[in-house]
């Protein structure tokens, strides 16, 4: 049912956990209302940092989750602002159906704590000035 690679992401989860010392965190899904997942990010140099997730829901979007933070470290923000659901759910070897909105997930959580990131560095830049 499940690919290999949601299944070693869902039996292993990487960056699962709260970030100490993060710059952002951004939320997605609803509590209590299917799939919800939080992911904390650190940026420095302009660049992805550190990652943690924690999801609570079905084991895709565990694996999405992971699997996303995966992808995004080391890299530029704005090259992992352009992670798409595609390029997802291709690194996942794929959902079954009524399982993508997993990717949708990971990809709104990850947008919404890099941007607060970046808007925390903003501010910080700015009150220095």
């Amino acid at each position: 049912m499940y690919s290999v690679q949601v299944q070693e992401h869902f039996a292993n989860p990487r960056n699962c956990g709260e970030l100490a010392e993060a710059d952002g965190e951004g939320c997605a899904g609803r509590p209590g209302r299917g799939n919800y997942m939080i992911i904390q990010a650190r940026v420095e140099g302009g660049r992805v940092a550190a990652l943690g997730f924690r999801t609570y829901g079905c084991p895709p979007a565990i694996a999405a989750g992971s699997c996303i933070t995966e992808m995004a470290l080391g890299r530029p923000v704005a090259e992992a602002l352009g992670i798409t659901r595609a390029e997802l759910l291709e690194a996942l070897g794929g959902l079954p159906l009524g399982r993508e909105h997993c990717a949708a997930l990971a990809i709104e959580a990850l947008t919404a704590a890099l941007e607060d990131a970046s808007e925390a560095r903003a501010g910080a830049a700015y009150a220095n000035e």
